[in-house]
């Protein structure tokens, strides 16, 4: 079992058997953010592409927890270069293995520039912690591919862009949730400033009377339990 707790915009931590797995730490800035870069636990902090509303206070979190981050090569290799000393850089496809799970990059269709102007591909990620397996979509526009990785591992969860704007709209959401294929979703990458302002609860509606999944809508530092499928 993995409790899974949603932190603002894109940032989630996933906590199992005493590992703390953080993905898109941005908090400092983050008007919705329910906690603050002195105070988030880490362990593996895994980022889906460089954008700053992604990318965020990795470096303050990697220097004050000595976390293992993972991120896609060439921003890895920015992260190297600041200094941060435990780094995983693999390419899109690639799987890094830490101690009690696994995360393995796959496409997104969206674009990638750090703050300090590393361009790269983003991506999304299929983690696997506490026997669970949940999908972080990253940022990206809808795309027949996003069936792909359902089709590889029995997916317990996925978390979907659904403002709009910079990623799909909720209503591409309801298309993505159908080919992603997990039981439960958490609608992410909404609400947090005008541009991406949507209605969750219509999202949640529209996907649940499909009855293509459960859909849990969570406010900044509400949690969830995700149980592996039989």
């Amino acid at each position: 079992m993995t409790k899974l707790t949603f932190l603002g915009h894109s940032a989630i931590l996933l906590q199992a058997d005493g590992l703390d797995v953080l993905v898109d730490p941005f908090l400092t800035g983050n008007p919705t953010a329910s906690t603050t870069a002195a105070d988030v636990p880490a362990d593996v902090i895994v980022l889906t592409h460089g954008h700053g509303d992604h990318y965020g206070d990795v470096v303050a979190i990697a220097e004050r927890t000595g976390a293992q981050v993972v991120a896609l090569v060439e921003t890895a290799n920015e992260l190297m270069e600041k200094g941060v000393a435990n780094v995983s850089d693999p390419n899109l496809g690639g799987t890094v293995a830490f101690d009690g799970g696994w995360v393995r990059y796959v496409p997104a269709w969206h674009t990638s520039t750090t703050p300090d102007g590393t361009v790269a591909v983003a991506a999304g990620v299929v983690l696997h912690v506490g026997g669970t397996t949940i999908y972080h979509l990253g940022d990206t526009a809808l795309f027949s591919d996003l069936a792909l990785p359902g089709r590889r591992d029995r997916l317990d969860a996925a978390l979907i862009p659904i403002g709009g704007h910079y990623t799909m709209d909720r209503h591409d959401a309801v298309e993505a949730a159908r080919l992603v294929g997990a039981p439960r979703i958490v609608p992410v990458h909404h609400g947090t400033f005008p541009p991406i302002e949507t209605d969750a609860q219509a999202y949640k509606q529209d996907v649940e009377s499909a009855g293509i999944a459960t859909v849990d809508v969570l406010e900044p530092g509400g949690s969830i339990e995700i149980e592996a499928a039989a």
